[in-house]
């Protein structure tokens, strides 16, 4: 192997080891605060759910979801914006932890299944089963977008 190419290996895989993940939440048992990731064969209710930056405003439409304990929703994520956005279903407390790492690393990647990041005019898909009663949230966690009002609430009764 060449000089160049053993550096350019060497380059790619600090990035890839450095890169930051969001991984505060345990997958052993797929183990959620907000429940567990759905099965995409099950029937669910379909929500769509449209992130906007109009007007210096930035938002969810809608913000705010009743669900029954155990209903599978599968969440149709559109990014109706000019720029990225991002959809993170967790806890208040969860999502405004990992927001200070966000502010860390703004380009932080999420492998998780409560979560996803779309480019302006892409949309998405997660299905999750909300298996836990409870006031759960998802927001946008980009540096800036929660604190203009990207945020959204869902109620489990």
């Amino acid at each position: 192997m060449n000089r160049r190419a053993l550096l350019t290996s060497a380059v790619a895989a600090f990035v890839a080891v450095a890169s930051p993940r969001w991984t505060a939440y345990s997958h052993e048992g797929e183990n959620f605060s907000a429940g567990e990731p759905g099965n995409t064969k099950a029937p669910s209710r379909i929500v769509l759910i449209t992130m906007q930056d109009s007007d210096g405003n930035m938002r969810f439409i809608p913000n705010k979801l009743d669900v029954k304990k155990g209903e599978q929703i599968k969440f149709v994520i559109r990014n109706g914006g000019v720029i990225a956005h991002e959809f993170v279903l967790a806890t208040a407390a969860e999502n405004l932890e990992h927001a200070k790492l966000m502010q860390k690393y703004p380009d932080m990647e999420h492998d998780d299944p409560n979560a996803i990041r779309l480019a302006p005019g892409k949309t998405g898909e997660i299905v999750w089963k909300f298996t836990k009663a409870g006031a759960f949230e998802f927001s946008c966690l980009i540096p800036g977008h929660r604190e203009a009002g990207m945020i959204g609430h869902v109620i489990v009764k």
